[in-house]
C-alpha cells in the first residue's frame, strides 16, 4: 500500500428489493347476514336496556368482535346460570338446547334469541323429521355450538356423524324411515361425501341435498376456490373456533395452495411469503372487514402491493331483528 492509497474497505452488497405482491381478494368474504344481525341485537339491547348485557357463549366466533362487544358493556358467559336473575340475556347466533332455554326461563331472564335464522330453519326440519318418527342423521362437528343447539333441540332418535366412514356404523330403529339435516357451516364436498355414503346404505333416507348449508358459507367457499387458481399463498381471516373460517382454509389447501387461518395482522410471519408474488386474501363470515383491511396497510410496510378484487355472487340478504329491538316501548 502506497503513502497516498487508503485502506481497502468492503462495502455491503446491496440488497434486492422486495418483489410487488398481488393480492387477490375473494368475493363474497367477512360478515354474513346472520352475523351482522347477531352484533347488532347486542349493540341494539345495549343502547336500549344500557349494561351490562349478558350473551350466553360468544354471540359469533370471532374474538376481534367478542372484545368489541365486551367493551361496549357485554358480558360473555358459559352457562346461563353465570347470570343474575332477570337480567337481559342473548342467546348467541348458533342456536341453543332446549335445556338451555328451560334453565334461562326457570332464572326469569329476558332473553333475546339471535339464532342466525337459517340455523332455527334447521331445528325446525330436524323437529318435523322427529315428530314424524325418523331417525334423524344430524351431520356435523360433535361439540361445535351449533350442533349441540341442535341436537338439544330435537327429540327422539338422533345420530350425529361428520365422515363417510361413519355412515357404516348407525344403528337406526327402521332403514325406510331416516332424514338427515346439516350443520350450516360445514365444507360442501365433504358434506356431499358423506350425504352419497348415506344415500348409498340408506336409499329412502330424506334430506335437502347441501342446502341446509347456508348460502354465505356457498358464495364463501366458491370464492375461496376461484381466488385459489391465481395465489400462490391463501390467507383467511377468522378465529380458529370458527367453523367456516376453518372449512374456507381447508378448502385452499384442498386446491393445492399453501393456505392459513390467521385472527389478524399480529400474527402473520412474513417468512411465509418468501417466493411467493401472489396472495389470495379472504375471511370467514365472521371476521370483521376491518381485519382485511388491516392485514393490507401491514403487508405494505414490507411489499408494494396492488389489489385485484374478485368478481363474486352479490349478496344481498338481510334477516329482520327482533322487534322488541326495532319498536322497543316507550
Amino acid at each position: 500500500m502506497t503513502a497516498h492509497s487508503a485502506p481497502f474497505v468492503p462495502v455491503a452488497e446491496a440488497r434486492s428489493p422486495l418483489p410487488p405482491l398481488e393480492i387477490f381478494l375473494a368475493n363474497p368474504r367477512g360478515f354474513c347476514a346472520g352475523v351482522v344481525r347477531a352484533i347488532e341485537i347486542v349493540e341494539r339491547a345495549l343502547e336500549i336496556h344500557g349494561a351490562p348485557v349478558y350473551v350466553r357463549h360468544e354471540i359469533v366466533h370471532n374474538t376481534h368482535v367478542v372484545e368489541q362487544l365486551r367493551e361496549k358493556g357485554a358480558v360473555f358467559v358459559s352457562e346461563v346460570d353465570e347470570i343474575p336473575e332477570g337480567a337481559v340475556t342473548i342467546f348467541s347466533a348458533h342456536g341453543v338446547s332446549r335445556t338451555v332455554e328451560r334453565a334461562a326461563d326457570e332464572r326469569h331472564l329476558d332473553v333475546i334469541d339471535a339464532t342466525c335464522p337459517l340455523v332455527h330453519k334447521v331445528h325446525v326440519q330436524g323437529r318435523r323429521h322427529a315428530e314424524n318418527g325418523y331417525d334423524v342423521i344430524l351431520i356435523g362437528h360433535a361439540g361445535h355450538a351449533e350442533v349441540e343447539g341442535t341436537r338439544g333441540q330435537i327429540d327422539g332418535r338422533l345420530h350425529v356423524i361428520a365422515k363417510p366412514e361413519e355412515v357404516a356404523g348407525l344403528v337406526v330403529q327402521d332403514e325406510a324411515r331416516i332424514a338427515y339435516i346439516t350443520q350450516t357451516t360445514l365444507g360442501l364436498q365433504d358434506t356431499r361425501e358423506v350425504i352419497a355414503a348415506l344415500k348409498a346404505r340408506f336409499p329412502a333416507i330424506l334430506g335437502p341435498e347441501t342446502r341446509n348449508i347456508c348460502y354465505a358459507t356457498q358464495n364463501r367457499q366458491g370464492a375461496v376456490m376461484e381466488m385459489a387458481g391465481r395465489a400462490e399463498l391463501i390467507l383467511v381471516i377468522g378465529s380458529p373456533s370458527s367453523s367456516n373460517s376453518s372449512r374456507l382454509r381447508e378448502i385452499g389447501a384442498q386446491s393445492g395452495v399453501p393456505s392459513r387461518l390467521v385472527e389478524g395482522p399480529e400474527v402473520i410471519d412474513m417468512r411465509w411469503f418468501d417466493g411467493v408474488s401472489r396472495l389470495g386474501l379472504s375471511a370467514g363470515a365472521s371476521a370483521p372487514e376491518e381485519l382485511i383491511q388491516a392485514t393490507i396497510a401491514h403487508l405494505r410496510q414490507f411489499r408494494a402491493v396492488t389489489l385485484t378484487e374478485l368478481k363474486g355472487v352479490e349478496e344481498d340478504v338481510v334477516f329482520r331483528l327482533p322487534l322488541r329491538l326495532t319498536d322497543p316501548p316507550a
